[in-house]
């Protein structure tokens, strides 16, 4: 079993910066890919950034490409995105979540992950 729990979310004025961590705890050869989502309210759960297996390229979504940087630690306990310059629009629940079976088509699909942490709250205010 993995154990993901995210920390770092937090109220930021526009323009901030912000660093969540995702620790992962458990069977850590489970957790080939990382990811991080978020979810605002009323929407959907989408794709942020996301590390496809170990070693493997990283991916962002297109609004948070050169402001987020996502990264891992060498022992993969500790997934880390850091969030500058950020915007009113970023405000939203962010899930780590990881899979071991993942294939790239499927990185940015949230029902694609077996393991979830349960989230951190950012707020950005303007």
């Amino acid at each position: 079993q993995v154990q993901l729990v995210e920390s770092g979310g937090g109220l930021v004025p526009a323009g901030g910066s912000l660093r969540l961590s995702c620790k992962v705890s458990g069977r850590t050869s489970n957790t080939d890919t990382v990811a991080w989502f978020r979810q605002a309210p009323g929407k959907e759960r989408e794709f942020v950034a996301g590390i496809f297996r170990s070693g493997g390229s990283t991916y962002y979504e297109d609004s948070v490409k050169g402001r987020f940087t996502m990264s891992r630690d060498n022992t993969k306990t500790t997934v880390y995105l850091q969030m500058n310059s950020l915007k009113t629009e970023d405000t939203a629940v962010y899930y780590c979540a990881a899979d071991r079976r993942l294939i790239l088509s499927s990185l940015r699909l949230p029902s694609q992950y077996d393991f979830w942490g349960r989230g951190t709250q950012v707020t950005v205010s303007s």
